[in-house]
């Protein structure tokens, strides 16, 4: 279960047009009192050097914001910092690890990581998308649907970065499409807001605290009494749930759970082992992934680098083929053009041939 816990020291739009290096102590007093904070000095900037600019988003543990680093156009994530004592040592735990796992994991999917400053705001500062998240854009195609070579291919960018993730040890458990991000041409998308993540080791046993219910894995919720705080086993295929609602949205474009409230879609999803309706014009391999990913046992979900290797499989035969060159003519490596007789025409067409019946007997 998510905890918001409100900045009460500033009103809304402070932060704007203001150099965060400038003096800005909280109302408690408790803003720059960070001498506990164990970053490695090379991950920290100069707050000088950070200007904040217009928001651009805002989650329930902080607010993100267009800005400068130097002369460098970037997005800034500045964290709540709490109004008791209490507040600030859980905030700033957070604020450590999201800091360190950024900074260790490195991936063309995954949203760069810049750098940070702890005084006088707990700050993140990562590379800025000009795209906008994939909630936004779904939200905007409605009731369009992405077309599947497209749709295929977020999700194997999403898949590619949870797995990166996953091979360090690192559970996000708050996927959902409001934290991926698309580039600018909508040709890519990357994982962003480690603000829930975990490390994971066989013996932790992690708190409640987890993202939003309609993407959220029944084991993370499903105990009646768990109070938040208390702690309970689970592992990395939290992830693979989220995964699988995710890629069924992708593919329909529309909200999970769309009739119900998030608590009607928790307990549907927890107690009555309910799930999306899968349409029937979603292919069976696809079918096939989305039903392994939520199925209600953790132990029977896939991987996501087996996740990979099947979407890359599909992509293959759903991808648009390139615009055919005149002539039947192909672009030698030296520049020049090379034209295929029609017994090689024949030859590559019986090669793809061959390539779907072997695919289709795998399949059976």
């Amino acid at each position: 279960m998510s905890c918001t816990v409100k900045n009460k020291g500033r009103e809304e739009g402070e932060y704007e047009g203001s150099v965060i290096g400038q003096n800005s102590s909280s109302q408690n007093g408790l803003i720059a009192s960070s001498s506990d904070l164990s970053i490695d000095e090379s991950l920290l900037v100069d707050p000088k050097m950070l200007f904040i600019g217009s928001k651009i988003g805002e989650g329930a543990h902080g607010k993100v914001y267009e800005g400068r680093y130097g002369d460098r156009i970037v997005a800034i994530k500045v964290l709540h910092c709490g109004s008791t004592p209490e507040e600030r040592i859980a905030l700033e735990s957070r604020f450590i690890r999201e800091v360190n796992m950024m900074s260790r994991v490195k991936h063309e999917n995954l949203v760069k990581f810049i750098g940070a400053c702890k005084d006088p705001l707990m700050v993140i500062v990562t590379e800025l998308l000009p795209g906008m998240s994939l909630r936004r854009y779904l939200v905007n195609l409605r009731p369009k649907q992405l077309e599947l070579h497209v749709a295929i291919g977020y999700a194997l960018d999403i898949a590619q970065a949870m797995d990166c993730l996953h091979a360090n040890g690192i559970i996000h458990r708050d996927l959902k499409p409001d934290n991926l991000l698309l580039t600018a041409n909508h040709k890519s998308v990357k994982l962003a807001d480690f603000g829930l993540a975990r490390e994971e080791s066989v013996t932790e046993m992690m708190t409640a605290e987890t993202g939003t219910y309609r993407w959220m894995a029944p084991e993370l919720y499903s105990t009646v009494t768990l109070r938040q705080g208390e702690k309970k086993h689970y592992n990395n295929k939290v992830d693979v749930y989220s995964f699988g609602i995710v890629l069924w949205e992708l593919l329909t474009n529309r909200m999970p759970f769309d009739k119900m409230s998030n608590l009607q879609a928790a307990y549907a999803a927890a107690f009555k082992q309910e799930r999306p309706p899968i349409p029937d014009d979603i292919s069976p391999e696809l079918a096939f992934i989305i039903q392994s990913c939520w199925v209600e046992d953790p132990n029977l979900r896939p991987s996501f680098s087996q996740i990979v290797r099947l979407l890359n499989e599909i992509l293959f035969t759903v991808a648009p083929s390139p615009p055919p060159l005149p002539e039947s003519a192909a672009t030698t490596s030296n520049g020049t053009i090379a034209k295929f007789s029609v017994p090689a025409r024949g030859k590559f067409s019986f090669i793809r041939q061959l390539f779907a019946a072997k695919r289709s007997r795998n399949l059976q």
